[in-house]
């Protein structure tokens, strides 16, 4: 029993940190190693959460996420997805991705007050 309860403390505990990514506003970038060239810079959004997470590194995310496009931006606010940006088969991220999350973000912002 002790064993069973330690078990699925664990996958809890586990799951709620899988999920802090996406707390309040967070701007999260879906790349890998070989289209690094072609990802969006995050530091305009620092003072928001900002995460990039590599296929090769958090494969279980991607498929979470259902990640089909590398790059890939998302942005969440408070666990829910708002926008999705992806690159397409070209691998590259519209030129204006960087102004349509920043619309968005003034959305959430402004309903916040």
């Amino acid at each position: 029993m002790k064993k069973t309860i330690l078990i699925i403390s664990i996958l809890i505990s586990g799951y709620a940190y899988s999920q802090d990514f996406k707390n309040d506003i967070s701007v999260v970038q879906f790349s890998a190693s070989f289209v690094k060239s072609a990802e969006m810079p995050l530091k305009p959004f620092n003072d928001y959460n900002i995460h990039s997470f590599y296929i090769e590194k958090n494969g279980d995310i991607f498929k979470n996420e259902r990640i089909k496009y590398l790059p890939t931006i998302i942005l969440y606010h408070n666990g829910d997805e708002v926008i999705r940006i992806e690159s397409g088969l070209d691998l590259k991220l519209p030129e204006n991705c960087d102004k349509e999350i920043n619309r968005h973000i003034e959305e959430l912002l402004k309903d916040k007050f």
